[in-house]
């Protein structure tokens, strides 16, 4: 079983489409579940580490504990597809998985503390609906790999 937790809504059609269309993907390997957290409102004299306080507490309250938490954030290991796909294989053997990205204020040092793993797909910043995006592609391309499909390639 793998759940998502997302901060904030895709709002644009086309990201939101290609979502559904990997979900859906998805569901030839395993069972999911997605789980869209309010994002806080930012504005110009915010006090963003309050404001990412209040959606940490909020992922918080949707995570169990014998889950094993893997937050998406810039400063996180890397993996290859390969190595990734591995990865997730084992993991989910012992437990189920949760994935978890922040919204546009990225995540609170109180869930990259409670992560069992904080991955980053690279240095550079993407937006928040982006990698939610990418982040369900790479899941369904690591069951790929771990299937035989050649999708990977």
């Amino acid at each position: 079983m793998i759940r998502f937790i997302f901060t904030g809504k895709t709002k644009h059609k086309e990201i939101e489409a290609l979502n559904q269309e990997y979900l859906q993907r998805l569901t030839k390997f395993t069972k999911y579940e997605v789980i869209e957290i309010k994002d806080e409102k930012v504005s110009k004299n915010c006090d963003e580490k309050r404001l990412k306080g209040i959606e940490a507490d909020k992922i918080l309250a949707n995570i169990k504990e014998d889950e094993y938490i893997i937050a998406l954030d810039e400063t996180g290991k890397h993996y290859s597809s390969i190595d990734f796909a591995k990865f997730i294989e084992k993991q989910e053997i012992e437990h189920n998985i949760v994935l978890i990205t922040g919204g546009s204020l990225g995540l609170s040092d109180k869930i990259k503390k409670r992560a069992n793993l904080v991955l980053s797909f690279s240095k550079m910043t993407f937006g928040h609906r982006m990698i939610r995006f990418m982040l369900i592609e790479q899941i369904y391309r690591a069951y790929c790999i771990n299937n035989g499909i050649n999708y990977h390639k």
